[in-house]
């Protein structure tokens, strides 16, 4: 049995922290409804892939569920969430809280129908009034937490170009979710679980925002060098690119032996983290002068006999070829509609031993299930073709 067997989840996010969080739940045995505009929504197209034009990130976040379509400004389709509803346990919707209250699904609106409801809302910035309505992308927490000024240099600032704010603040509210089913079990109540990027952003900066607070050091953007600690940075060896990080005394003594300067131990300029991280930049350049006539594979091979964190800079062509990664066993590649080859899904990122997730099922088309689901609410034939004729569903 899965952990989250007999859990039936409305989906209505979009783009990657709401669907996300779904995702997370139906990999471990929960039932998730993805609610699709009808002709589907935005999120599902971005980054095309497939002759329908299904996006990368969408089937990504959207395996193991169904998908009905349905216009949630229409009387009909208010009337369907809320038979819906009645043997749901999570609403998760990542949406502005007035937009929430326009469409019916604020947390007030959804426990008048079902007391022990549980709504998963995550936002751009969170529920204070003065920012609550505001909007945003991953790209926006990013910036806003300092992340971005120190990632470039200092005439360019640089973001990440994945969306590490959108999938961190996914992880949250699969957490929080999971946190306020457990205490339902002992309360029979519901609640909402909020999350933001804003504040995902801020953790996962959360190391350079307190040094700044307490030591205003106002550091400056250093690329890919590490300013606490050192080397850490990227390298170029004759064939390709890697990345080392090398944090504390033990580590740097064994890169010292390793690229010929043992001295380096004992200099009181390399004395801990903070002094390393201080004069990376001359630790750069012995590193650099270490690799420069070496293959990749020569680095590679050094690092890890001296136990150096290392890794291959890949492109996404490598990564997806990658012996390293391959052995991981962390992709399951499905068959999709319309797609040109089987698509490569990665693997829930946390594992239980007795009860492991798994991922059953494609992503959905759009509206695949529309009539299954409405038939099992008691719509007839005829009043689901007459749904479809309005363009309700």
């Amino acid at each position: 049995m899965k952990v989250l067997e007999g859990i039936k989840v409305l989906d209505f996010g979009r783009f990657i922290a709401g669907p996300f969080c779904s995702a997370l739940l139906a990999d471990y045995g929960a039932e998730v409804i993805r609610i699709d505009r009808v002709g589907g929504g935005e999120d599902r197209f971005i980054v095309p892939v497939t002759e329908q034009g299904e996006g990368a990130l969408f089937l990504q976040v959207n395996r193991n569920k169904r998908s009905m379509t349905l216009d949630l400004d229409s009387t009909e389709g208010r009337e369907i969430v809320r038979k819906l509803l009645a043997d749901t346990d999570v609403v998760i919707a990542n949406m502005p809280p007035r937009t929430l209250k326009n469409l019916g699904l604020d947390y007030e609106s959804l426990s008048s129908i079902k007391p022990d409801i549980i709504l998963v809302a995550s936002s751009a910035f969170g529920n204070s009034e003065a920012v609550r309505d505001r909007v945003g992308f991953d790209g926006v927490g990013q910036a806003l937490s300092g992340a971005v000024h120190v990632a470039g240099t200092p005439n360019r600032p640089q973001k990440a170009m994945v969306p590490v704010v959108d999938f961190a603040t996914a992880f949250s509210c699969a957490l929080g979710t999971v946190l306020a089913l457990y205490e339902r079990q002992r309360s029979g109540m519901g609640q909402e679980v909020s999350a933001s990027l804003l504040c995902t952003g801020l953790n996962l900066a959360s190391g350079t925002l307190i040094e700044e607070a307490l030591l205003g050091l106002d550091r400056k953007a250093t690329l890919n060098r590490a300013s606490s600690y050192a080397p850490s940075d990227i390298f170029k060896a004759k064939d390709g690119w890697f990345i080392i990080q090398v944090i504390g005394h033990v580590m740097f003594k064994r890169w010292a032996q390793l690229v010929g300067h043992p001295e380096l131990v004992d200099d009181p300029r390399f004395a801990d983290d903070a002094l390393r991280g201080d004069n990376g930049e001359f630790l750069s350049d012995l590193m650099t002068t270490w690799c420069a006539d070496k293959t990749l594979a020569e680095a590679l091979s050094a690092l890890e006999t001296a136990r150096i964190p290392a890794s291959p800079v890949n492109s996404p062509r490598q990564a997806l070829e990658d012996e390293t990664v391959k052995a991981a066993g962390v992709i399951q590649w499905m068959d999709y509609p319309g797609a040109p080859k089987k698509v490569p899904i990665f693997a829930t990122p946390v594992s239980l031993s007795r009860t492991p997730p798994e991922i059953r099922t494609r992503p959905p088309l759009t509206g695949e299930h529309t009539d299954e689901i409405l038939t099992s609410i008691g719509l007839d034939a005829q009043a689901i073709a007459d749904l479809r004729l309005r363009k309700i569903v």
